[in-house]
């Protein structure tokens, strides 16, 4: 996320991450970290909204942000969502197409509205969402566009919050499940107020190769598939059980750990001066997936993930400008 030899997507490089000397940018970036003009084909497919914040409106929705910054990153990426005949909706679509994202396939919906939420910062700039109910994505639905996409991709980005209601729910499920095998499915799982039940969690793990969570969300997982020890136990269990190939924990400004096929990588995080948090995590996914996809080697895909996100933290709202550097 130039011009990367086409790996197997399976590839991850074990060796060292190489060296890195290029001058640091602002928030502790390092030119070479982001965008390589890669010809992957990158999907986040779920909500798309509005998050309504103190500020003002943003456009927001997790797999928009990750598209939004793994086309930054230089993947060819799209949204799968729906938005409402409304005016937010036209605004939607008007803001994708002035980032350079494609429209083509953001249903219209003739009668639910288009998707908002409201958003509360903590003092440490912590969101607290509001999520409206019965919106234009909780309708979406499995068109043939769609489906085609998902069967082209390289690697797709998907939640729990999307299913939280048929008939998204459904939807999601039968376009990850029309993911060719070889491609990464990444489980952002971001547990959303009460929109989230065992029964989504266990049928998504079954459809990924990849889970991402965070360190609050590790013991609902720990709970309900009874994961015992500390946490790289339960990450080397979850990944067992359910034939992961890869694992990942965040852990806000204490970085993240990775696990893949009985190898680890570390980023302990740095500080930084937070103005807000909201599509940190997003930006990470979106580094997470384009250093997969070009055989990065996993500590060098750790450092950039946390790049990316502390970037994002330190601008106001989900999707900032990313560095124009290549990911190096």
């Amino acid at each position: 996320m130039c011009d990367f030899d086409r790996k197997q997507s399976g590839d991850i490089v074990r060796q060292g991450a190489g060296r890195d000397d290029a001058d640091i940018l602002a928030c502790g970036i390092r030119r070479g970290v982001f965008n390589c003009g890669m010809s992957f084909n990158v999907i986040g497919l779920g909500e798309i909204l509005w998050d309504i914040l103190p500020a003002g409106k943003q456009l927001g929705g997790a797999p928009a942000n990750f598209a939004f910054h793994a086309r930054a990153m230089g993947a060819r990426s799209r949204v799968i969502s729906r938005v409402g005949r409304d005016p937010l909706g036209v605004e939607i679509l008007q803001r994708l197409q002035a980032l350079g994202l494609p429209i083509a396939d953001i249903q219209i919906d003739p009668s639910a509205p288009t998707g908002t939420a409201g958003v509360r910062l903590s003092p440490d700039g912590q969101p607290c969402f509001t999520i409206h109910e019965d919106v234009a994505w909780d309708h979406l639905a499995p068109e043939k566009n769609a489906l085609a996409a998902a069967a082209e991709a390289d690697a797709v980005s998907f939640g729990t919050l999307a299913q939280r209601r048929e008939p998204a729910r459904g939807t999601i499920q039968a376009l990850v499940a029309a993911v060719r095998p070889g491609a990464w499915r990444i489980l952002d799982l971001n547990l959303r107020q009460h929109y989230f039940s065992r029964d989504i969690v266990e049928t998504s793990l079954r459809l990924a190769n990849v889970v991402k969570f965070n360190d609050s969300e590790l013991p609902v997982l720990a709970q309900w598939l009874d994961l015992r020890g500390g946490a790289r136990q339960q990450i080397e269990q979850l990944a067992r059980q359910r034939a992961l190939r890869l694992v990942c924990l965040t852990r806000g400004a204490h970085g993240s750990l990775l696990y893949s096929q009985g190898q680890w990588a570390e980023d302990p995080g740095q500080p930084v001066a937070v103005k807000d948090t909201v599509g940190a995590g997003d930006a990470f996914t979106a580094a997470l997936a384009v250093g997969l996809l070009a055989g990065k080697p996993l500590d060098a895909i750790n450092r950039r993930a946390n790049q990316a996100a502390r970037h994002v933290c330190c601008c106001e709202g989900a999707t900032p400008p990313l560095p124009d550097f290549p990911y190096l």
